[in-house]
């Protein structure tokens, strides 16, 4: 079976790395599903969850990352996400983000919002 490489990079740490057999990511052109001899590719990620259908010697299973904007990129087998922020859903305190969502429609903050609900969405996922 075809497998991509991939690598879930924030800019201050490595969030995954490892075998998947299909990757979907919100870019600015919409949602995109990277498998395996995909076309070569460069785009521009969005706030949203990226989903990592696993492959590989520990077989199959799915993760789940809040991604917050960043790049996308594939060639030659290696798909490679450098985020500005990403965390996994199973590192997502959902109380806290519950909290954020709160804070920020009540502040009329409309990123901090957006952040807390892809938050919310990816730890959903996630779980």
């Amino acid at each position: 079976m075809a497998e991509l490489h991939v690598e879930l990079v924030a800019a201050d740490r490595q969030v995954w790395s490892g075998k998947a057999g299909l990757v979907v990511a919100r870019t600015t052109s919409g949602d995109i599903g990277i498998m395996p001899n995909h076309q070569p590719l460069l785009g521009v990620l969005v706030e949203g969850p990226v989903t990592i259908r696993t492959t590989g010697e520990s077989g199959e299973g799915t993760v789940v990352a809040a991604v917050h904007g960043g790049f996308i990129s594939y060639t030659d087998g290696k798909l490679t996400l450098l985020a500005e922020v990403a965390e996994l859903a199973e590192e997502i305190d959902v109380e806290r983000a519950e909290r954020a969502l709160e804070g920020a429609k009540g502040d009329a903050d409309a990123a901090a919002e957006r952040r807390a609900e892809v938050r919310l969405r990816a730890a959903a996922a996630g779980r």
